[in-house]
Formats: structure tokens, sequence, C-alpha cells
């Protein structure tokens, strides 16, 4: 009898967490305007990768060092047209919003040197993002990114619980609001 009653008891829970997961999202998608629209939020939180990247510093970094923070994880190449359209506004977002609670991390995949990286941001006048490498591309890989630009977003416990494949205007209204949303909330949790 002690079985089934924890049996329910645990279905009960789980079944009202799947609700305010959904509600939250749906609450989150109604914010979804312009570009953003493209923004597709999951039923569940995934996992994230651990494989591991270079660091702006040279050093080996992963996904987990961010934990505790939404994320805003963007795949991005040197030689991409939509990226160089694209980060401009993602260094606005992340002048804007970044600190203890959120942080925009930028992680240019396949070949691309540390010169043409930092070419690339001085032409774009980006600033006050990392120009971390996925040089071997073991975490655009895991992840599934298979064009670019991707952006996934993480919650605070390092899962992945939205997407938006392309560009988009990541300082716009919609965008900011939806990640001070997440922020404020600490995101849909699993």
């Amino acid at each position: 009898m002690r079985w089934i009653t924890i049996a329910a008891l645990y279905t009960a829970l789980a079944m009202g967490a799947n609700a305010a997961l959904a509600a939250d999202t749906a609450a989150l998608e109604a914010m979804r305007e312009g570009t953003i629209k493209k923004l597709q939020f999951h039923s569940a939180p995934a996992e994230a990768s651990s494989a591991t990247f270079t660091a702006e510093n040279g050093g080996t970094g992963s996904l987990a060092d961010y934990e505790g923070k939404v994320i805003l994880l963007n795949f991005w190449a040197t030689w991409c047209a939509p990226c160089r359209k694209e980060m401009p506004s993602l260094a606005n977002l992340q002048a804007e919003l970044g600190g203890d609670d959120f942080e925009v991390v930028t992680i240019a995949t396949g070949r691309n040197s540390p010169t043409g990286i930092r070419r690339f941001f001085e032409e774009e006048g980006v600033t006050g993002l990392p120009q971390h490498r996925d040089e071997k591309q073991a975490l655009a890989r895991d992840m599934g990114v298979l064009g670019l630009p991707v952006t996934v977003i993480l919650n605070a416990e390092g899962q992945e619980i939205a997407r938006l494949i392309g560009d988009a205007e990541w300082d716009s209204d919609s965008a900011k609001a939806i990640l001070r949303a997440m922020i404020d909330d600490g995101a849909p949790q699993g």
C-alpha cells in the first residue's frame, strides 16, 4: 500500500511540474515577435553536451562552467554572413542583461583562427563577448548544430530549453522580455 501511495504522489508531482512547465513555456512563446518568432521552446528541458571547447584564454571550457546562469549560447563562424549581421545584437544583449544570472556565450565552430575572430569582432564593433572556439566541432556536433548561426538557451541547471536556427535580433524588445522572464523565474526547470 505504501508503494502505491508513493507512486501516486510521484505521478501527481510530475504531472504538476509538466503542467507548470507548459504554462511557463506558453507564456514565453506568447512574447515572441519579429525574428524571435523562430525561437522554439522544448516540451521538456534536455541535457546539454559535456563536450569541451577552447576557451578564449587558450584553456579548456565546458558548458558546465556556466551552471547557475541562464545562458544564450551562440554557435557562429567568421565566414558566416548571417552571423556577421547578428553578432552586434548579441553584444548589445550582453551589455544590457549580462551579469551574475545571465550571459551570452559565443563559440566559433569549425576553422576560425583567433586572429580571424579578433578581426571579425573589430570589424563589427563587437565587444564584451567571449571568443571561444570549437575547432573540431565536437560541441556543435554533440548539440546537433547543422548550420550557422544556431542559438541555444540553457537554464541555470545547464539544460537546453529553447533553440533558434538562423540569425535574430537578440537586442529586440521581444528577446529581452523573454530572457528577463527566464532570468527572473530561473527559466523553465526540468
